[in-house]
């Protein structure tokens, strides 16, 4: 039996590039599939962008600002698919990424999820930056976890193509967090698993428009940071109830250490309790992120002085 694969849209002020991404979802080979818009309260014409592809059997719904992670939880109440994809209204499916990874997820034992290459993106996906190949391979869900954590690697929420007995376990969204939301919902997904499966055809992959301004991405309102911080303690707790050893513990360490010098220096309290979490669990080694000349001056005056000089230069 084919199994359908739903693909769930989050959109919100999306308009300018919602079609394409619209169009990727409705272009893939395989031949069963439910496309889902939910419109987040958009203030632009994003929601009679959506409904123009009715026609073509997209469901489109509409609610309240509450976020991306509220709409794609209202997206997955509606979703009758075998399979769960999801997909940003600015980004984009390869045409054979579904045809492919199903492909591989029927080799593989069940509760196995799948995911493929991803690349960045401004303004044409045939330009796309396919960088962060160390991602690119299966993984055990543990594996996944130190890995994320330990060199703060990421997976681009499109690449992951998840089945819907993992989604049920995983539980919902997490609607407190704006940022890195996806971050803490893949971490309880992969825990979820029986493991990762890396497609490896070229023909699978999924492109993540980037640059864009006012991106939830590169924000750093105090509400922001304060998400990525909620969501780094929901990781580390995911990481620790699978794994509590010396190297789980030195994967958090180096985590909590990157995050210290995230936060810097839009949140000095967020920087230094987050340090305070990374000594307590390693000594972690991992440098501040400085040019050379920086990372002289640091060895007088401290990173934080160091990078506010060089910051006015």
């Amino acid at each position: 039996m084919t199994p359908l694969v739903s693909i769930l849209i989050p959109a919100f002020n999306a308009a300018p590039w919602i079609d394409a991404s619209l169009e990727s979802a409705l272009r893939q080979t395989h031949p069963k599939i439910q496309v889902i818009v939910v419109d987040d309260g958009s203030s632009d014409e994003t929601l009679t962008r959506a409904r123009t592809f009715i026609q073509r059997g997209v469901r489109v719904m509409s609610q309240s600002n509450a976020g991306a992670s509220s709409a794609r939880n209202h997206a997955l109440r509606h979703a009758d698919g075998d399979f769960i994809q999801f997909l940003d209204a600015d980004d984009l499916l390869s045409p054979r990424k579904l045809e492919l990874q199903l492909a591989l997820l029927a080799t593989r034992p069940p509760g196995t999820l799948a995911t493929c290459r991803w690349g960045r993106f401004e303004t044409d996906p045939a330009a796309a930056r396919f960088a962060d190949h160390d991602v690119f391979r299966d993984f055990p869900p543990v594996e996944w976890l130190l890995h994320h954590t330990a060199g703060v690697r990421m997976m681009h929420p499109a690449a992951w193509l998840v089945p819907r007995g993992i989604v049920e376990r995983a539980g919902p969204w997490d609607e407190s967090l704006s940022l890195n939301d996806d971050g803490e919902y893949f971490a309880r997904v992969a825990a979820a698993s029986a493991g990762l499966a890396f497609a490896s055809e070229p023909e699978a992959a999924t492109y993540y428009r980037s640059g864009l301004a006012g991106s939830l991405s590169r924000r750093r309102s105090p509400a922001a940071l304060a998400s990525l911080y909620r969501s780094a303690e929901l990781i580390s707790t995911h990481l620790l109830s699978m794994e509590d050893s010396p190297r789980s513990r030195q994967a958090l360490s180096d985590y909590w250490c990157h995050l210290c010098y995230e936060f810097y220096p839009d949140s000095p309290r967020l920087s230094r309790e987050a340090g305070r979490r990374s000594a307590t669990l390693g000594r972690s080694e991992v440098p501040p992120p400085l040019g050379s000349r920086a990372r002289l001056l640091a060895r007088l005056v401290g990173w934080r002085l160091a990078r506010r000089l060089a910051a006015r230069r």
